[in-house]
C-alpha cells in the first residue's frame, strides 16, 4: 500500500489533492497530512478527507525537524508531496523573512528528514543508496522563472506542435498574448520576495538530487484556480466582492496576463508525476489559458450576473441590487511593486512524456468555479473573518 506524506494540505491546492489521490486510489493509499493550519489552511476543507481510516491529519510546521522525523519513524513514507508554502506575493512584500523561513528552512527540513529515513547505504561509487519506490515532490510556481513580454494586445491564436495536437485534442480556441513562453530550460529569474523564496527551495531540492542522489522532482504550475481557493487570490476575490456588492480592486490597468490552470487538471498532473515522472526531472504544468485581469474580471462579472437573472435562488446570497452587478464595480487600485507582465508555461513535456493535458477549458472552469462557491458559501464565511478582514482593509482600503 502507498503512503502519502502531503504537506500543507489544509491549503488551496493540497486540499484538491488529497481529494483527487482519496477519489483515484480509494483505500489502496494511507496519506497522511502535515499542515500547520496558517491563515490560508481550513480544516473544513478536508474534514471529510481526515475522517477517513486511511488518513492522518498531523497539526504541525514543515520546519520542526523533531516532529517530521518522528512521522518518517513511525510511517513507512513512499511519497512526499510539499505543498506547504506561503504563497501570497502581497504578503511577502509585507513580511518577506516568513517567506524565506517556511518556504526555504521548511523544504531543507522536509528533505533531510526523507533523506535519512530513505537511505540503505552506498553503492560500490560511494554514491548513496535509498529504498525502491520512494520520491520527494516538491510543488514550485512559474513565479521562478520571472516575467514575459506580452507582444499582443489582444490574445492570438496559439500555435502547437503536431505531436501536442494528439495530447490536447479536443482543445478549442488556443489563444496567446506572447511569442515565448516558459519552459523547463528558461533561466530562474524571480522577481518578488514569494518567488524568490520559491525559487531557492527548488534548488536545494536540485542540490539534494545531484549532491546525495535524493528521488526527487520539481512540478511549476500556472495560477490555480477552482474550489477552496483562500479568496484573496484574484478570482475567488472577485467572486466575493461582487455578492458583497464591494469594489473589485485590479492592479495598474489590469493587463496584466497569467496562464490559468483548473485546480482538478493539476493534480491529475502531480500524481502522474510522482508514479511516473523520470527522477530529477522538472515538469512544468500549464493551462493554455491565458488571459489578462481585466477580462477575467469582466467575464466573472457577466457569469454571476447570469447565474443570478436565470437561477433566481441565487438571489438570495446577494447583498446587492442584481442591476449593480456590472463592470461599474471595478476600481484600479496601485500596483503592486515588481509585477510580473504575463506568465505562459510550455507544458509540452509533461504531455508528450506523461500524457497529460489541461482538461478544462477555462470559461468551463470559471462557471463550474463561480458556482462552487455560490453552493459553498458557509465555507465562505468561515474563511472570511477576522485575521482576513484585517489583511483586506491593509492591502486594499487605502488604495
Amino acid at each position: 500500500m502507498t503512503t502519502y506524506l502531503v504537506t500543507g494540505a489544509a491549503g488551496f491546492i493540497g486540499a484538491n489533492f488529497l481529494k483527487y489521490i482519496i477519489g483515484q486510489h480509494g483505500d489502496g493509499i494511507n496519506v497522511i497530512v502535515l499542515d500547520a493550519l496558517t491563515y490560508a489552511g481550513n480544516l473544513s476543507s478536508i474534514k471529510q478527507e481526515i475522517d477517513l481510516p486511511n488518513v492522518t491529519f498531523v497539526k504541525g510546521d514543515v520546519k520542526d525537524h523533531d516532529l517530521v522525523k518522528k512521522i518518517f519513524a513511525e510511517n513507512d513514507i513512499d511519497f512526499v508531496v510539499n505543498f506547504a508554502a506561503e504563497s501570497h506575493v502581497d504578503r511577502s512584500i509585507e513580511n518577506p523573512r516568513l517567506f524565506l523561513e517556511t518556504n526555504i528552512l521548511g523544504t531543507q527540513n522536509m528533505l533531510d528528514c526523507a533523506r535519512e529515513a530513505w537511505l540503505t547505504g552506498k553503492d560500490e561509487n560511494g554514491r548513496p543508496t535509498y529504498k525502491a519506490g520512494k520520491k520527494y515532490l516538491q510543488i514550485s510556481t512559474d513565479e521562478v522563472y520571472g516575467s514575459l513580454e506580452k507582444d499582443y494586445d489582444e490574445a492570438q491564436p496559439l500555435h502547437v506542435s503536431d505531436e501536442l495536437k494528439k495530447v490536447i485534442e479536443g482543445r478549442r480556441e488556443l489563444t496567446t498574448f506572447g511569442k515565448h513562453f516558459f519552459t523547463e530550460e528558461t533561466p530562474l529569474s524571480p522577481r518578488s520576495p514569494y518567488s524568490a523564496s520559491k525559487t531557492s527551495a527548488d534548488m536545494i531540492v536540485m542540490a539534494y538530487y545531484h549532491t546525495y542522489g535524493m528521488p526527487v522532482n520539481i512540478t511549476r504550475c500556472s495560477n490555480n484556480y477552482g474550489p477552496y481557493h483562500f479568496p484573496e487570490k484574484l478570482i475567488p476575490l472577485v467572486i466575493h466582492n461582487i455578492l458583497e456588492g464591494k469594489k473589485l480592486p485590479v492592479y495598474g490597468k489590469g493587463l496584466n496576463v497569467r496562464d490559468w490552470l483548473y485546480v482538478e487538471d493539476h493534480c491529475k498532473g502531480i500524481d502522474l508525476v510522482l508514479r511516473r515522472g523520470t527522477v530529477g526531472e522538472v515538469y512544468n504544468i500549464g493551462g493554455f489559458n491565458e488571459e489578462s485581469n481585466i477580462n477575467i474580471v469582466h467575464l466573472i462579472i457577466d457569469t454571476i450576473a447570469r447565474i443570478m437573472r436565470d437561477e433566481p435562488r441565487y438571489q438570495a446570497l446577494l447583498k446587492c441590487r442584481l442591476e449593480d452587478i456590472n463592470y461599474d464595480l471595478i476600481t484600479y487600485v496601485t500596483d503592486r511593486p515588481g509585477h510580473d507582465m504575463r506568465y505562459a508555461i510550455d507544458p509540452t513535456k509533461i504531455a508528450t512524456r506523461l500524457g497529460w493535458y489541461p482538461e478544462t477549458p477555462f470559461t468551463v472552469g470559471i462557471e463550474k468555479t463561480v458556482r462552487w462557491n455560490l453552493d459553498n458559501q458557509q465555507w465562505i464565511d468561515s474563511v472570511t473573518s477576522g485575521d482576513y478582514q484585517q489583511y483586506y482593509e491593509q492591502m486594499y482600503g487605502n488604495r
